[in-house]
């Protein structure tokens, strides 16, 4: 059963029946239940108006005997005020339902004979006050059954009351057949179950169809799916309806997914191409002298070894921090004085000022990232600075902000972007001699970016570079120092 409902058109298919099925249920009874309610009433009238035009007849005084009963073969009966069946249809064989059960009138009074006389001043059952001659407006409505010529029926009854001259008041029951109402009922009901499993295939059946057409795009993007995962070609796209619709959409998200999976994956490559590429050099360069120290001890350069070995363990370090980037670490919640940290980094450093806040300045992230950014940064402005480096620390609002600005040459306005980008040099005063394997400033914006802040670069005042970092504030943290 599970196999078998295992498909999103099979469950579809099966929740439009079952709606289907239940709406159809639904209207189905209450059809039922109107066309019955309806018929039933029509029997009430028509017992009704039989039963009248017997009592209009009694009103005027007309005695039993003249009495035309056999009102369209329906079985009327009248009773007095006793409760004795004065009159009744001629063949009238048996009858239910009218709280009388005889069918054979017991012998009574003509008009003008015995009867009691203060029957006149009597109510009848329904609490009516009559006059002589006057029919009730007071219909009781009664089911039940009779037997006429050797016929059995159902009926409605309809019970009128109507006051005499001379034989005081009587009840005058008439019934209509309930026949054509169970015939109805009946015909409907069968229709109906006749109808509505053919119905409800075909709303299956539509709905099948329906249900294939909608989701042959969703098939066509598993299928394309499949494929790219089988060749591994990111570069692959799979099709996009032409539908404007939530599957055309869902295409086009899952292209966008693909398309900064493979941006990703190129971004790794790149960078597994570009580190290795870093590290083969002063790897050669270290075995180069370690190999020619092997063979001349007295030609080992042991200061150019000891530079080799501590930029190969920069690098890895670098290589290191930007791969628990780029996996997603997230920085501790710590609070950092960045003030207090701007100016450990700057000690000690020839020609860099530090100036701005006194106080503490407090971000919330990783110190050990953050005192790797300022470094960063300090390294590159003194690496491009003519004389002087300075370093300011301010609040900018609700944000926090360290500027380092140098004297140098600046940085181009197409190349401010770029600059960020992994391995890149701009020039050859940016060498890999002179300013390292080009991943401090693409360093420092991750970190930034990972602290919810930006590292951005403008000219700064001196004609040089300004490189501006711009951190959340830590509110918790400066509402404690004020």
């Amino acid at each position: 059963m599970s196999r078998l409902f295992g498909s999103v058109r099979a469950r579809a298919t099966l929740a439009a029946t079952l709606v289907v099925a239940v709406a159809l249920v639904a209207a189905g009874a209450a059809v039922l239940l109107s066309l019955r309610s309806n018929l039933l009433g029509e029997a009430g009238t028509q017992a009704e108006r039989s039963a009248r035009e017997v009592a209009t007849v009694l009103a005027v005084g007309t005695p039993y005997a003249d009495l035309s009963l056999d009102v369209d073969d329906r079985p009327v009966q009248v009773v007095d005020d006793d409760g004795v069946l004065v009159a009744a249809s001629e063949d009238l064989e048996r009858i239910s339902g009218t709280g009388v059960d005889a069918v054979q009138p017991q012998p009574a009074a003509s008009p003008g004979g015995e009867h009691d006389d203060d029957a006149d001043d009597d109510d009848d059952d329904s609490g009516e006050s009559l006059e002589p001659g006057e029919i009730g407006g007071r219909i009781t409505v009664s089911d039940g059954s009779a037997t006429i010529d050797g016929d059995t029926e159902d009926y409605r009854f309809a019970a009128v009351p109507v006051k005499t001259d001379d034989r005081g008041t009587l009840t005058v029951y008439a019934g209509a057949p309930l026949s054509a109402e169970h015939g109805a009922v009946n015909t409907a009901l069968t229709v109906m179950l006749i109808g509505f499993p053919l119905l409800l295939a075909v709303v299956a059946w539509v709905t099948w169809l329906v249900t294939r057409r909608a989701l042959r795009p969703v098939e066509g993007i598993r299928r394309e799916m499949a494929a790219i995962t089988a060749s591994e070609d990111l570069a692959r796209r799979v099709p996009v309806p032409d539908t404007h619709d939530e599957v055309a959409r869902l295409a086009t998200t899952t292209n966008e997914t693909l398309a900064a999976l493979e941006s990703s994956v190129e971004r790794q490559r790149g960078f597994v191409a570009d580190a290795s590429h870093e590290l083969r050099s002063p790897i050669a360069s270290l075995r180069t002298q370690l190999e020619v120290a092997a063979a001349h001890p007295e030609l080992l350069d042991l200061d150019g070894a000891v530079a080799d070995t501590v930029r190969l363990q920069r690098l890895a370090a670098d290589l290191l921090l930007l791969a628990r980037l780029d996996a997603g670490e997230r920085p501790a919640e710590a609070r950092v004085d960045l003030a207090a940290l701007a100016r450990e980094a700057a000690e000690g450093r020839t020609g860099v000022r530090v100036r701005g806040a006194e106080g503490p300045v407090s971000v919330a992230g990783s110190r050990g990232q953050l005192e790797r950014v300022l470094a960063n940064l300090l390294d590159n402005a003194q690496r491009h600075a003519r004389s002087a480096v300075e370093v300011t620390v301010r609040r900018d609002g609700d944000a926090v902000v360290a500027a380092v600005a140098d004297d140098g040459d600046g940085v181009p306005a197409a190349d401010r972007e770029r600059i960020f980008e992994r391995f890149v040099r701009l020039d050859a005063a940016r060498s890999r001699d002179d300013g390292g394997a080009g991943l401090g400033l693409a360093i420092a914006r991750d970190v930034a970016v990972r602290h919810g802040g930006t590292l951005t670069v403008h000219d700064a005042p001196a004609g040089g570079a300004l490189f501006e970092l711009r951190l959340p504030g830590d509110r918790a943290g400066t509402a404690r120092d004020m």
